[in-house]
């Protein structure tokens, strides 16, 4: 029991209380007419030497590691000592509602159901934060002028207990038991700008709370600590981010607030919701089951059989996301806190926060739940959330400095974290070039540190990384006219040596490429709508955000989806050269806008204009209709039980706007977002949302959804015409028709689509194809034999198989045979022994090995993916590529290589080619009745993941080898490491 104890706490205990949340909806006690918080003896101090001997440690809480002050705590309010009267600690009146009680008849019973920011209250206050209570909030004037600070050291402790306030009001609050835990807040002004230590604390040894370390097994949010969640609340107050009024407190004058409650029927209550939402199982919260065992004929395909399969018990898990908290310091905000986590913005962007409302949702059509639409909810399950916990990319990062460049470790990692762990590689840069005026490389060690059970002074910096790309990283950028006016500010001096190392011959926004754009001042952040209210993210983070039309733009995605890297070559930089071209690739498309921020760009829009938003942060519904909602969770003045010194509804209420975008940006790489699901802790992270808990869809399954979605509806059609047998041969003309801004695929070159093109009999059996693929999605022929390309390595990873003959398949414009198969992919090669610039870059001749290092690109072997409607000629392309200040070599590179003249990849918009089938080559005695013709993804090819096992070791391609071998997507849409886009098939004539 006492392990169950432990864990108990974790699934929601400081999600909803701490917070000021209401405990919503089907909360209540067994029986509304008696107080089952009462206890038989007054439950105070019994050691009050004890709580002299703790009470200094207790006022002070960033003097110590958040775990020891935590045990602290634990034995403050374990022994009651906040109910220690001798010391002078005061108390509310009796227990009070905080907001409405009420009453519905169902199933012919009564039940109840409560409406408060909080379930029924008693707060007990340290004497210093009294007597400021009863100074500066006592009175007709109080509040009419800004009081000073609370005090350092005064306590707040709202006791908590349950529905209606009215079964418990007559009874001594001395004699009830926090059913509920309690609220607590301790101010602090050297540690946080807000000021205020937050957290929740459960009573008794079934009250559900333990210290912060270790993690939960769901790697929650913590239930203590600064800058809080809470304050998505809390800062809608007048001052000092408190609602505390002196007529509460027991000998003052005046009454509580009393709100509607119908406590009349002795009927049940139904369970309090509090109990299910913060007391989960000690299990694991997966959203699918793993495999137990590796799958071995996934094994066996990726011809990594011979390595090492890690186990549950071997693997690595990451670092629990529950440590991913930074704040505003005191005197903030500073150049030192130009980023901070995600924790910092959940409280109000993510939906059902306050329990009051639910703005930012719509109903689920398939349950009786909701779907969060909110920034928060739909950015953190996303790939960009999980930025800075993809295994992918930890496994790559792991290749490039132990085998490709490992006398170039610092720089590699510096330039690759700088995008997968951007907040935590630009905070370093800013702290540390204030400290000692040079910017001193992130690290991947740093990525890993936390800051218990021992302090690692990276831990910020880890904390901030592993959040992944996250809000500050967005919503700071400065672009266009603004980049100008910060680009001498101390948080930009590290951003202009990454430009001139990335993009030295670049200008404008060119300059920018590699994500390396200028930031704006750390006490500002831009936002898409004009006159947001101010004063609550002023007040809770010192932030004052501000409307910028740039975050609209393209251009903010294309900062970072622009990447421009130095070929590596001994430790040298031989050349620069594209590894990523998707913002280029919609420039020149019809999909341009032919705007930028830094004016118009030449030809203008193109004629299916639409911004990379647009698709990938929809703000409309399926029918076009404008998405209307509030941009936030907080507790307004109307609409919400009445509070004392709040601000006015001028200053918090908000207004309800079209053109709220959710933050979906996704792709089609369901593979990462199924390991997220079924390996949460492997990876660290929760799967429930923080605030919407059981009210809303998982968001990785909403994130799920929306890739399948996009892959079923927005990124391709395939058409099958022309079919026919004439002449003992069967002929079909397959056409893939691109739906996307951009090439198809895009992004990491190692992406890849594929055509299965398939002869079926009257049965739907197989009678010839082109496009089969083994267990782990390998393209093999008609004996099962593998393709060329398809791996790199020879089985026990001692060589390359046929290095520089560069084994492919080429891209075709008829196919015959079933060794053959229509492959859309950018392959690339390594540079030659000492190799020089004139052998790199675009129509260059590719001389050594093709490779998935990101810093060895010198060639471009092939590049078939499909290419946008409406593409651009060369010259045309060049002339963009001017006007955003790069060079002819960025037109060049976003063009196709090896497309053999196909008339197709002129203009783009999608590729046709013909299947040639004898009907000889058909099994003897079978007759076509049908053919079909389907467009596979691939978001990691099994040459990319072979070649992660061959070339790195350590946790994290160990970690990536454990998760791809125990994936379990049998029955799922992703079966045999696939993802099927689209499909035509025709009846043969």
């Amino acid at each position: 029991m006492a392990r169950r104890h432990k864990a108990l706490r974790r699934g929601w205990a400081g999600l909803l209380i701490a917070a000021g949340t209401m405990l919503f909806a089907t909360l209540g006690v067994a029986d509304p007419a008696r107080c089952t918080a009462e206890q038989a003896q007054p439950l105070v101090p019994t050691d009050p030497a004890l709580c002299q001997s703790l009470i200094a440690a207790v006022r002070d809480p960033s003097a110590l590691p958040l775990n020891q002050y935590e045990d602290k705590l634990n034995q403050f309010f374990g022994n009651y000592c906040h109910r220690d009267t001798a010391s002078g600690w005061r108390r509310d009146k009796h227990v009070r509602d905080a907001g409405p009680f009420t009453a519905a008849l169902a199933a012919g019973a009564w039940q109840g159901t409560g409406f408060g920011t909080h379930t029924p209250v008693v707060i007990w206050y340290s004497p210093d934060m009294a007597d400021w209570l009863v100074k500066y909030r006592s009175g007709e004037d109080a509040g009419s002028n800004p009081p000073p600070p609370v005090p350092d050291g005064a306590i707040m402790v709202k006791e908590m207990f349950p529905y209606p306030a009215a079964a418990c009001a007559d009874v001594d609050p001395l004699k009830l038991l926090p059913t509920s835990g309690a609220a607590v807040m301790i101010r602090d002004g050297k540690a946080s700008h807000d000021g205020w230590f937050w957290g929740w604390y459960g009573f008794g040894p079934n009250g559900g709370w333990s210290p912060d370390w270790p993690p939960s097994p769901n790697n929650l949010l913590g239930n203590m600590g600064f800058a809080q969640y809470c304050m998505n609340c809390h800062a809608s107050a007048k001052d000092n981010l408190t609602f505390a009024s002196p007529r509460n407190i027991e000998g003052e004058p005046g009454r509580p607030l009393v709100y509607l409650s119908q406590s009349w029927f002795s009927a049940p209550s139904p369970p309090a919701h509090h109990r299910a939402v913060t007391l989960p199982p000690d299990e694991v919260k997966r959203l699918g089951e793993p495999l137990y065992q590796a799958d071995q004929a996934v094994d066996q395909a990726l011809r990594a059989y011979l390595l090492q399969m890690p186990t549950w018990d071997t693997v690595t898990n990451m670092p629990s996301a529950t440590y991913d908290n930074t704040w505003v310091g005191a005197g903030g905000p500073r150049p030192a806190d130009q980023f901070v986590t995600s924790t910092q913005c959940l409280g109000c962007h993510d939906a059902g926060s306050t329990g009051l409302q639910f703005d930012m949702t719509v109903p689920n059509p398939h349950g009786d739940n909701l779907i969060n639409l909110s920034p928060y909810g739909t950015w953190r399950s996303s790939p960009m959330g999980l930025a800075g916990r993809d295994p992918f990319f930890f496994a790559q990062l792991a290749s490039e400095i132990q085998t490709f460049h490992p006398d170039s470790k610092g720089v590699v990692e510096d330039t690759c974290l700088g995008c997968h762990g951007i907040q935590g590689q630009r905070q370093l840069h800013i702290d540390r070039f204030a400290q000692a005026d040079e910017c001193a490389p992130f690290t991947r060690d740093m990525v890993n540190a936390v800051p218990w059970p021992v302090a690692d002074e990276f831990a910020k910096y880890g904390a901030l990384a592993r959040d992944g790309i996250s809000c500050t990283s967005c919503h700071r950028m400065a672009l266009g006219p603004a980049a100008a006016g910060v680009a001498d500010a101390p948080e930009n001096a590290c951003i202009a040596q990454r430009q001139e190392f990335l993009n030295p011959h670049n200008t404008g926004f060119a300059r920018t490429f590699t994500g390396s754009f200028f930031v704006g001042a750390p006490d500002t952040l831009i936002g898409p709508f004009d006159k947001p209210q101010v004063k609550p993210m002023q007040a809770a983070l010192g932030i004052t955000p501000e409307h910028n039309a740039t975050i609209t733009t393209s251009e903010i995605c294309g900062t970072c989806h622009t990447v421009h890297l130095p070929v590596l070559q001994d430790g040298n930089v031989v050349t620069r050269i594209y590894e990523q071209t998707t913002y280029p690739e919609w420039a020149f498309s019809a999909y341009r806008t032919g705007t930028s921020p830094d004016g118009p760009l030449p030809l203008g829009p193109g004629s299916l204009a639409q911004s990379c938003q647009g698709c990938h942060m929809p703000s409309k519904s399926a029918d076009g209709t404008p998405v209307r909602s509030k941009i936030a969770s907080i507790q307004e003045y109307s609409n919400f039980p009445e509070a004392e010194n709040n601000l006015g509804p001028e200053d918090i209420d908000l207004p309800v706007r079209d053109g709220f975008a959710a933050h979906t940006l996704v792709g089609l790489n369901v593979f990462l977002i199924k390991i997220a699901q079924q390996f949460p802790d492997v990876l660290g992270i929760p799967t429930p949302d923080p605030m919407m808990g059981t009210r809303g869809v998982d968001p990785l399954v909403r994130t799920e959804q929306a890739m399948l979605d996009l892959a079923s509806t927005g990124t391709a059609e395939v058409a099958v015409t022309g079919l026919s047998t004439a002449g003992g041969t069967l002929q079909a003309t397959v056409t893939v028709r691109s739906e996307t801004g951009h090439k198809l695929p895009s992004g990491v070159g190692f992406r890849r689509a594929f055509v299965e093109f398939q002869v079926l009999d009257q049965l739907g059996n197989t009678l010839w194809a082109s496009g089969r693929t083994n267990a782990a999605g390998a393209l093999v022929d008609q004996s099962g034999q593998a393709l060329d390309g398809e791996y790199w390595w020879m089985d026990d990873c001692s060589s390359r198989i046929q290095p520089l003959a560069r084994l492919h398949q080429p891209h075709y414009q008829r196919i015959t045979g079933q060794d053959q198969a229509q492959i859309y992919q950018e392959l690339v090669s390594t540079p030659p022994p000492d190799a020089t610039a004139a052998m790199c870059g675009p129509g260059t001749e590719a001389q050594g090995m093709l490779t998935t290092s990101f810093l060895s690109i010198c060639n471009t072997v092939k590049d078939n993916r499909i290419l946008p409607h409406g593409y651009l000629p060369l010259a045309d392309r060049t002339e963009i590529a001017k006007a955003l200040g790069a060079t002819e070599d960025l037109a060049k590179e976003s063009g196709p290589t090896a497309v053999d003249d196909d008339p197709d990849y002129v203009t783009g918009g999608g590729d046709s080619l013909v299947y040639e089938v004898p009907l000889a080559d058909l099994p003897a005695g079978s007759r076509p009745a049908s053919v079909q013709a389907m467009l596979y993804y691939q978001a990691t090819p099994p040459f990319y993941l072979q070649d992660r096992f061959c070339t790195a070791k350590g946790e994290d391609p160990e970690r990536l080898k454990f998760l791809v071998g125990h994936l379990n997507i049998d029955g799922t849409q992703l079966a045999g490491w696939k993802l099927q886009v689209s499909s035509g098939q025709m009846a043969v004539p």
